[in-house]
C-alpha cells in the first residue's frame, strides 16, 4: 500500500486519525489563521467582525499540531475597536512565546488600523504590493442635529447625575471642551498604538514618525519601501519559499453551531443591519 493510501485511510479514523496521518506523511506544518474584518465584539461574527471572545479557541487552535513549524495569519481588515485589536494582538504573542512557534501575517486586500495593530503581532509581514496598509491613528466620527430637532419643534431632554456624562451628544451643539476631553482620549490611545508599532518593527521602520503615524495608508510596495512590511509576496507562495514544496497549509476557525449554519442568521436582524452599514463605513475609506 503507497503512503498516499495509507494516510487516505487513517485520515477516516475518528478523533486521532488526521493527527497520525500527518506524521506518517512527514512535512512541516504551517497553521494558517484567518483575521478577516471588523475589529470589536459589538461586530459579532455574523458580520465578519472579530474579538477575543470570539476568536480565543481559534487563536489557541492555530498553536497546535503535529510539526507544527510556524503560524501564519491572513489580515483582511479595515480596523475598528483598539481594546479588542491589542487584545487579539497579546494572545497570538504569548502563545508564540509559549511555544517557541514564529508568526508571519499576510496583509491581503487591506490591514490597515486595528488591521496593521494585529500584524504587528507577527514577527514578519508581508503584503500584496497592492495591498492597502497603515492608517496608524485614532478616528471619531458622527453627525450633530440640533438645528433639525429646532427646525421640526422636538425638545431635546437629558438628565445627567456628573457634568460630563452627556458629552458629545449629537442632539446638542458641540461644546468645545468636550471636543478637547475626546483629543486627550484619542491621543492617549495614539500613543499606545505607536508604542506597540515601535516595540514591534523596531529598527526596521525607515521613516520619520510624523509620516508613519500620521493616519495616512499606502500601498504594500510603498510600506515595504517606510519598513511597515518585510516582503511582498502572497502566503502560499512565502511559506513554500520558507519551509519546501511539502509544506502544509491548515487553516483553523471557530467552528459555527449546527442551527446558525442550517439558518444563515440570527434573530436580531436591526442589530446585524446596524452593524453592516457601520462595516461598510469602515471598508469604504480605502475604497474596498
Amino acid at each position: 500500500m503507497t503512503e498516499k493510501k495509507t494516510t487516505k485511510w487513517l485520515r477516516r479514523i475518528p478523533v486521532a486519525g488526521e493527527k497520525i496521518a500527518n506524521r506518517v506523511e512527514g512535512g512541516p506544518l504551517v497553521n494558517v489563521l484567518r483575521l478577516d474584518g471588523v475589529i470589536g465584539r459589538a461586530s459579532g461574527p455574523r458580520r465578519g467582525g472579530m474579538a477575543l471572545s470570539d476568536m480565543a479557541e481559534s487563536i489557541e487552535k492555530a498553536f497546535k499540531g503535529p510539526q507544527l513549524s510556524a503560524v501564519a495569519l491572513a489580515i483582511n481588515s479595515p480596523g475598528g475597536s483598539p481594546v479588542q485589536s491589542a487584545l487579539i494582538a497579546t494572545r497570538i504573542r504569548a502563545l508564540a512565546a509559549e511555544n517557541e512557534v514564529p508568526v508571519y501575517a499576510f496583509c491581503e486586500d487591506v490591514a490597515a488600523s486595528g488591521g496593521y495593530w494585529l500584524a504587528c503581532a507577527a514577527d514578519e509581514i508581508y503584503a500584496d504590493p497592492a495591498s492597502i496598509v497603515g492608517s496608524i491613528g485614532v478616528v471619531f466620527a458622527g453627525f450633530g442635529f440640533p438645528e433639525m430637532l429646532a427646525k421640526i419643534g422636538v425638545e431635546r431632554r437629558v438628565h445627567t447625575a456628573g457634568e460630563k456624562k452627556a458629552i458629545l451628544d449629537p442632539f446638542k451643539s458641540e461644546d468645545q471642551e468636550d471636543v478637547e476631553i475626546l483629543k486627550e482620549l484619542q491621543a492617549d490611545i495614539h500613543e499606545q498604538f505607536k508604542d506597540h508599532v515601535r516595540e514591534r518593527r523596531g529598527d526596521k521602520l525607515q521613516a520619520d514618525e510624523s509620516v508613519l503615524f500620521s493616519g495616512e495608508f499606502w500601498t504594500g510596495n510603498r510600506a515595504l519601501g517606510l519598513g511597515l512590511v518585510d516582503g511582498l509576496g502572497d502566503l502560499r507562495s512565502v511559506m513554500r519559499e520558507r519551509y519546501g514544496e511539502k509544506v502544509k497549509l491548515r487553516v483553523v476557525g471557530r467552528r459555527r453551531g449546527w442551527l446558525d449554519k442550517r439558518l444563515g442568521m440570527r434573530n436580531d436582524w436591526a442589530d446585524e443591519l446596524i452593524g453592516a452599514v457601520e462595516s461598510r463605513a469602515l471598508w469604504s475609506r480605502y475604497g474596498l
